[in-house]
């Protein structure tokens, strides 16, 4: 057992459920005339956003045995929702949720929807967690609102990020690293995070 998945065996499960308050409270916030702001996802909106991060956790959930995965594609989300918002994140959180409540806490490994296929459950379910949570201060920061993330949490997203995404920058998933500019930040850790998911940090 690595060193990443022997440091997220003991925390993936809050770490999941931290992500998924950020990414609902920051649905949640976001107000009439906010829809179609842009947001860091190259040409995307907050809707389109909104429903890629649901999508995406309809495919792990899918992958877990639970539910037949998001009706559409997410990566060319259409901007309009059926029904709220809230309600699509708020079932597709659930459904997730329930499949991973489900994983015992000995399991080793699970599928996932990334192109690596079956993962260490712990390193899994971070990055679903990071899913999430990236996802969450993307709608944020396109409404004007605080990051949804916090040192503790982006420390982990972190770890399990280092070992998966480098493979997946080449399908788009996430851009080049970013290079750190200016002085001492606040939450350093998060900004680390943001940087090396291809975001500037704001």
């Amino acid at each position: 057992m690595n060193v990443t998945v022997t440091s997220l065996r003991p925390v993936w499960r809050e770490v999941l459920a931290a992500s998924y308050r950020a990414l609902e409270n920051s649905v949640a916030g976001v107000r009439d005339g906010e829809w179609d702001n842009a947001t860091p996802c190259a040409e995307w909106t907050v809707t389109q956003v909104i429903q890629h991060a649901a999508g995406d956790q309809l495919a792990y959930a899918k992958m877990l045995g639970v539910g037949d995965g998001p009706a559409y594609d997410p990566f060319t989300p259409s901007g309009a929702v059926d029904g709220t918002a809230a309600e699509l994140v708020g079932d597709a959180v659930e459904r997730t949720g329930a499949a991973w409540a489900a994983v015992p806490d000995d399991s080793e490994s699970v599928p996932t929807p990334l192109p690596h296929g079956e993962l260490p459950t712990p390193v899994a379910a971070v990055m679903c967690a990071l899913d999430a949570a990236v996802h969450a201060w993307d709608i944020a920061i396109a409404t004007g609102r605080p990051s949804p993330l916090d040192d503790e949490l982006a420390g982990h997203l972190l770890a399990a990020a280092r070992e998966i995404v480098e493979p997946l920058r080449q399908w788009g998933a996430y851009g080049p690293v970013v290079e750190a500019v200016g002085g001492p930040s606040a939450t350093p850790v998060v900004d680390d995070l943001l940087r090396y998911l291809g975001r500037v940090p704001r």
